[in-house]
């Protein structure tokens, strides 16, 4: 096979360390600044063999499926589900996918899929989902290997079977984390049944990447877009709580959690939750302050606004944050690489470290 000159660069930059100049997909620049190898910790995607078996077989087992306009497969209802999903072109064609990370100077996305994942599936055919989303995640690492890794979609609401899965599944190349909903179907996270799973997660070393999943409260959400605005970072709290106040994170000590959406609520309220910790008889079991968990978390970049972005880094420390976009969705940083840029008070380095080292960390690549 004839070796282009971007596979010779792209080897001899991972060789060197170096940095190198006029070559896509081993470095992103903008504004003049060369950054190295920048990772999507947090990137969309319904491969086709899930999309295929939802359409062929979802009705049969709760799923309605349908058409959009632009002839995309859309889920229109799921058992539990309060919207609908959209499963379009550039969330299945893995060319036409990195066709737009070369535009957003993007060089690798960690895959994961969004609503309606499978926990309102018969527990038989969501391990079926769940194969095909995970076979095909490793596919695409072994076709691009330096464009894409996957994440692990387990039936969570099978302990058993997610188990199965999930020691099946780690053995796949390329695939680097779990992707787990922020409730299992209205089952908060810290529920002792998902313990296995956690317990062979810790001991497989991959990290939990949580994913808001039907907010609590859709129908008073369901106004002004609030489902999306306020729900989503509600659920990203609600996680981080349960996680931390059911015993979880002290009960796995060696466990990596990825928060979307910066944490959502969780870093701001952090206060109240030390406080709470001091005075309610609901928390009497508690041994540290909450302030303590944070640094337990992984937070990506999705606040939107630079200046909160910076309130977080603050909060958390810029080692715990991952450059992780949400894209295609409609609420997505779409210029991740502009964003970082533009967050004050940080240094070349710290924005290296979001965009490149950080998540190159916790993904293991």
């Amino acid at each position: 096979m004839t070796t282009t000159r971007r596979e010779f660069l792209a080897a001899l930059g991972a060789a060197s360390g170096t940095l190198l100049a006029g070559c896509a997909g081993t470095a992103a620049d903008t504004g003049g600044r060369r950054y190295n190898r920048v990772i999507d910790a947090h990137a969309h995607w319904y491969p086709q063999e899930f999309v295929s078996l939802m359409e062929k077989e979802g009705p049969a087992n709760g799923a309605k499926m349908g058409r959009d306009a632009n002839g995309n497969p859309v889920v229109l209802s799921v058992a539990g589900g309060t919207q609908t999903s959209v499963m379009r072109r550039n969330m299945i064609d893995l060319e036409l996918m990195i066709k737009e990370m070369d535009e957003r100077k993007v060089d690798m996305y960690a895959l994961s899929m969004t609503n309606p994942m499978v926990y309102w599936a018969p527990p038989e055919f969501a391990l079926r989902l769940s194969q095909a989303a995970n076979n095909a995640g490793s596919a695409a690492h072994l076709k691009y290997p330096n464009r894409f890794v996957g994440t692990i979609m387990l039936p969570m609401h099978d302990t058993k079977l997610a188990v199965q899965e999930l020691e099946r599944a780690a053995k796949l190349p390329g695939l680097r984390a779990i992707n787990i909903g922020e409730h299992i179907n209205g089952k908060n996270l810290h529920e002792k049944q998902f313990w296995p799973v956690y317990e062979r997660a810790e001991a497989l070393n991959l990290p939990l990447f949580t994913h808001n999943l039907y907010p609590a409260g859709a129908e008073r959400l369901k106004d002004f877009f609030m489902i999306n605005t306020l729900g989503n970072l509600y659920e990203d709290g609600i996680a981080a709580v349960s996680l931390i106040c059911g015993g979880v994170m002290d009960a796995f000590p060696k466990l990596d959690v990825y928060l979307p959406h910066a944490g959502g609520t969780f870093p701001f309220m952090i206060g109240r939750l030390d406080y709470a910790i001091g005075v309610s008889p609901a928390l009497k079991h508690m041994k540290q302050p909450a302030h303590r968990y944070l640094r337990r978390f992984y937070y990506d970049i999705i606040t939107l606004d630079a200046k909160v972005m910076k309130m977080v880094i603050d909060l958390v420390g810029v080692d715990r944050v991952v450059m992780g976009t949400d894209f295609p969705q409609l609420m997505s940083v779409k210029q991740p690489v502009d964003f970082v840029d533009s967050i004050p008070g940080l240094t070349r380095r710290e924005r290296e470290m979001i965009l490149s080292d950080n998540p190159a960390r916790l993904l293991k690549v």
